[in-house]
């Protein structure tokens, strides 16, 4: 793995400047650890106040402290596509490694499972869960929900390489071992979907934090709780541009911009990775 990480840094100038803009968006939502306030709290400090020494990022409409509302958003934000990633990409492990491994009438059920989940519109879906729990639609139930259905894509591509391993050597020398299906799924196959699984990771998150951020901006979610969408729809209600605060508006966009433009970049690199002769490319061979 650190190989890894070194030929993507040493030869990849998208993985690194990604990896630079994933840092300090990062870094930046640790300082909500520090925050001398509840970011949560409205009406802490003095209203629509500009960028200063005293206030980084000035003040919104509701008297908090953007700087530290920011941090603890983005930290939010963060924790929540990491939760949507982690747990879809659970899913898509088991179902597109035990499919493509076991295939016969497991494989046609799985797949038939895959393509119902596919083919649902999620947005209107993610909107009907909203109107249904209401007060109880925290950012956790909202990640579970999505968990549920951000896997299907990703669970087909790791099947079709689990596919073309059933028949490599080293799984029947495995399975002449003595060894469970279990076991040589997670012990010889999963580390050859790896880089797949890291690849889509980042494009997962991608999709969840954009689809938070578009649910948060319309209304559809706890709109206390500080998340980059929350802020903008706060910020929307309070017509910050029209009544001149435009950091409130500005610097979340900048930093949306570079958590998104990172995660992409992450993504592109590993998805190149991936590809011996793109890898190859890189090296100069």
């Amino acid at each position: 793995m650190f190989a890894v990480f070194r030929d993507l840094v040493r030869y990849n100038a998208e993985f690194t400047i990604g990896l630079v803009l994933v840092v300090i968006i990062v870094a930046f939502s640790a300082a909500s650890f520090f925050s001398p306030v509840d970011p949560s709290l409205i009406y802490m400090t003095i209203p629509d106040q500009p960028p200063s020494a005293q206030y980084w990022f000035g003040t919104n409409s509701r008297g908090q402290d953007m700087f530290w509302h920011l941090a603890a958003a983005f930290k939010n934000s963060l924790i929540f596509g990491l939760t949507v990633a982690v747990l879809s990409r659970i899913i898509s492990i088991a179902v597109g490694l035990t499919s493509g491994y076991l295939g016969g009438w497991v494989d046609r059920v799985l797949m038939f499972i895959n393509d119902i989940f596919v083919s649902v519109p999620i947005f209107p879906i993610l909107v009907l869960f909203y109107f249904v729990l209401r007060n109880n639609m925290d950012s956790f139930t909202l990640a579970l929900i999505m968990a549920g259905f951000g896997w299907p894509f990703d669970a087909r591509l790791i099947r079709s390489v689990a596919v073309g391993l059933k028949h490599r050597e080293f799984t029947r020398h495995a399975v002449f071992a003595g060894m469970s299906t279990p076991k040589v799924l997670l012990e010889e196959h999963l580390p050859y979907v790896m880089p797949i699984v890291f690849a889509t990771f980042m494009n997962n998150m991608l999709w969840s934090i954009g689809l938070e951020v578009t649910l948060a901006v319309l209304g559809f979610t706890n709109i206390n709780q500080p998340t980059i969408g929350t802020v903008l729809y706060w910020a929307n209600s309070h017509s910050a541009m029209v009544v001149g605060t435009w950091w409130w508006i500005v610097i979340p966009v900048i930093l949306i911009v570079m958590t998104f433009l990172g995660l992409f970049l992450l993504a592109v690199s590993m998805n190149e990775y991936i590809d011996p002769r793109s890898r190859l490319r890189r090296m100069g061979a």
